[in-house]
């Protein structure tokens, strides 16, 4: 029988966690690594910036995920995850997402016409075409490291786990799953990793997709099923309990708040258009003399002082 543990307090003293936050989680035996995640407000209020079609809905509800997921392995408040997908053959153009801190944002660029023809739920190929995967990992010490793969597999989550094996050499498992409900969108997942010679912070000698602990994690994990995942009345610490009690010891670190954030401001734009020549700022103006910056993240519109 497992024991649970809380980091920093025990079980009965820390609520459980349910929505718009991460959780994180240990399996020291199996040297494993985990987190869950479960977002409504974020999602909706992501969502809400731009009338996204059906396709695209899914594709930034299943990246802010994956977000969430990957920026949780940053220690500290200032360590920055962004995750872009881009092409230049599909109906979807480009997709950002990225992770500060618990602060999220996501954009998406697309095409109408091109997805109309590929129905609500299109493969990962479908979207992109020929695209590629950039994954960025910023810490708060000033490193910055970047990996960049093929969009490969049906899904975007599929494409993650390609890039923590091919850039990492990391054994990745990520699930993730979304739905409209009476309470309006939400989207929940689990990522779990395999730490061949330790957990965080030691150097892993060998890594080995078919090592027995990662094909026990693995056997356990992929049972978790969609309507789990996003099971309200279910906390993220039940998930982790439900798929792993059978463990020596699990290790729960208490959740991160979650919002939307945009880090947009007028002193931003001023500062930027400012670097450009006088003649090139007049061709930004507008009929009234303006010039007028939109935020592709929240919509906001800027006047600028310039």
């Amino acid at each position: 029988m497992a024991v649970m543990e809380q980091a920093q307090n025990t079980k009965d003293q820390t609520p459980e966690t349910f929505s718009d936050k991460l959780l994180g989680f240990t399996l020291p035996a199996r040297n494993a690594r985990g987190r869950v995640v479960r977002l409504y407000r974020v999602v909706e209020d992501v969502l809400s910036a731009h009338a996204y079609p059906a396709p695209v809905t899914h594709l930034l509800e299943e990246a802010l995920v994956l977000g969430a997921l990957m920026g949780g392995l940053l220690k500290g408040e200032d360590g920055q995850l962004t995750m872009q997908a881009q092409t230049k053959s599909g109906p979807v153009q480009l997709l950002v997402c990225d992770y500060r801190g618990g602060i999220m944002r996501g954009y998406a660029e697309f095409e109408d016409a091109q997805l109309e023809e590929l129905g609500a739920n299109p493969v990962l190929s479908a979207l992109f075409g020929e695209g590629y995967l950039a994954i960025t990992f910023e810490t708060g010490a000033g490193k910055r490291y970047q990996g960049i793969v093929p969009l490969e597999g049906d899904t975007l989550s599929e494409a993650c786990e390609n890039y923590f094996v091919q850039s990492e050499q990391v054994p990745t498992l990520i699930r993730v799953a979304s739905r409209s409900g009476k309470d309006g969108r939400q989207a929940a997942g689990i990522l779990i990793q395999h730490l061949a010679d330790g957990e965080e912070g030691r150097e892993r000698l060998h890594v080995r997709l078919d090592h027995p602990d990662w094909e026990h994690i693995l056997a356990l994990a992929t049972t978790i099923s969609h309507d789990e995942l996003l099971d309200q009345a279910l906390s993220m610490e039940g998930i982790v309990w439900r798929l792993f009690h059978e463990e020596d010891q699990i290790r729960v670190q208490p959740g991160t708040e979650l919002e939307r954030g945009c880090r947009c401001s007028a002193e931003h734009y001023n500062n930027v258009v400012a670097r450009f020549p006088a003649d090139e700022q007049d061709e930004m103006r507008n009929a009234d003399g303006e010039i007028v910056v939109d935020c592709a993240f929240c919509s906001k519109q800027y006047v600028l002082a310039i």
